[in-house]
């Protein structure tokens, strides 16, 4: 009964402080937040785009090839996989600052290791440990970001986070097509590239000193008054200072209060939803990072030499950046899993195309469209991922939920690079569209509308929002 009373007075709480941010508008500190999160993100994206893009060059340096090449692309997202479970539990324990310090530190470490890497077994063994840290950053990035933006904005600042983050999608192909055949004050291009995320990495988590913890978090902590001031701080940057400005709901802490585990994600108001968000991770990698991990090996096999392959793929990813660009004024006026249908469904049209073409400017054209459409997609259901549960175990299911589409990209070099070798790359990329389909039908039945809602719902929500 007392854990059941503390519930609901960390409820009203969250409710409370929740309500004062949603009506807010938009501050310095909330560009502070979003240029912060996405300068972490950008490097996110440089990692996972990072093992199959040096691929081709790391099997001439060590000899890669057969299971080690798998193992190889595979290692970062298997690291990736539990730290997405364990940082997205620690957040919910510990606060979402404190998480992110912790994983881009162990990020940055490893990837300077690995750059140092004197075989193939330790540069498999740093890249699963690097992905250990680098896991927990995009659920807690979509958490952190959802719990701090107005809801009428929400859609926007997470855009232009992603937009900063996938720029580091062209900057690995083309720091890598740069770097990879030259040799920089005697030691060989491809570890500079490694050296470059771990140093770059550990400048921002410098930066990221600066963000504030999630007042939504505070409250649901019962750290009421901690809670308080942060929201007043941002509200004086508003010239929000009246009485009125604030809801009467009390704030009083609730000690002791016990932390919903994984299993509340199967309980009545979340069971569907998790269900459908489930079994949209596990598909959505397949088409997402099917292109970026293996777009330098399809490339090969038609025929182009490693550089002309690099350059073709670095082209090819200069769509990300634009097509995150393109989410930011559409992601709040038109219903995420909209966005998310029609630029999956065009994805998987661009790589039936990518993977039957041997013309070079249909090859290029196809790829930028593919990536495009791809960055489009992911930033809306980065955003809709985020919307889905409450404070009190949002990390922890954003977590478990994102640790699936790691363990799906781990498990993308076993599963497609068989078919890419025996039936080609037309076959390949047919493959990745009937996932494609399976995936927006599972959205289409199962998703709720979330466009402008708030975070802060009641359970009961979960279950009665509108569909259609």
């Amino acid at each position: 009964m007392a854990e059941s009373s503390n519930h609901q007075v960390d409820t009203v709480a969250t409710a409370s402080v929740g309500s004062r941010l949603d009506r807010m508008p938009i501050v310095s500190a909330h560009r502070t937040i979003t240029a912060l999160i996405g300068f972490g993100l950008f490097f996110d994206y440089f990692d996972s785009n990072l093992s199959g893009t040096m691929s081709k060059v790391l099997q001439v340096e060590f000899g890669v090839g057969g299971t080690s090449l798998k193992l190889f692309l595979a290692s970062g997202f298997v690291g990736q996989f539990l730290g997405s479970i364990v940082l997205g539990r620690l957040a919910d324990r510990v606060g979402r600052r404190r998480a992110f310090m912790l994983n881009l530190l162990v990020y940055s470490v490893f990837t300077l290791l690995g750059a140092l890497s004197p075989s193939a077994g330790w540069l498999i063994l740093t890249r699963f440990l690097a992905g250990v840290g680098i896991g927990g950053e995009q659920p807690l990035a979509d958490c952190y970001l959802a719990e701090m933006l107005p809801a009428g904005h929400r859609g926007r600042f997470i855009g232009w986070a992603y937009s900063l983050a996938y720029c580091g999608v062209p900057a690995v192909g083309f720091t890598a097509l740069w770097l990879a055949p030259r040799t920089v004050l005697g030691a060989d291009g491809w570890r500079w590239v490694f050296l470059l995320g771990a140093a770059g990495t550990a400048m921002v988590w410098i930066l990221r000193r600066r963000l504030t913890e999630s007042p939504r978090w505070l409250a649901s902590r019962g750290r009421a008054d901690e809670a308080d001031m942060i929201v007043r701080g941002m509200e004086r940057q508003a010239g929000l200072t009246s009485p009125e400005s604030h809801d009467a709901g009390p704030l009083t802490p609730a000690a002791g209060a016990a932390r919903p585990g994984l299993r509340v994600l199967f309980s009545a108001p979340f069971r569907r939803r998790t269900v459908m968000l489930w079994t949209y991770c596990l598909l959505s990698v397949t088409a997402y990072y099917g292109f970026g991990t293996l777009a330098p090996q399809v490339l090969v096999v038609k025929g182009f030499d490693v550089v002309q392959g690099l350059g073709f793929t670095a082209l090819s990813f200069m769509g990300y950046p634009v097509g995150a660009l393109l989410a930011v004024p559409t992601l709040d006026r038109y219903e995420r899993r909209t966005l998310i249908s029609v630029s999956a469904s065009l994805m998987a049209a661009s790589g039936i195309v990518f993977g039957l073409s041997g013309n070079v400017p249909l090859v290029v054209a196809s790829g930028f469209c593919y990536t495009l459409m791809s960055n489009l997609f992911s930033t809306a259901s980065h955003v809709y991922l985020s919307e889905q549960y409450p404070t009190e175990f949002r990390a922890t299911a954003a977590g478990a939920a994102y640790s699936l589409s790691r363990l799906s990209a781990a498990l993308l070099p076993f599963a497609l690079l068989p078919v890419l070798e025996h039936q080609g790359a037309g076959w390949l990329f047919t493959t990745i569209a009937a996932t494609v389909v399976v995936m927006v039908a599972t959205i289409r039945i199962l998703g709720d509308r979330t466009t402008g809602t708030s975070v802060d719902r009641p359970a009961g929500a979960y279950t009665l929002s509108a569909r259609g």
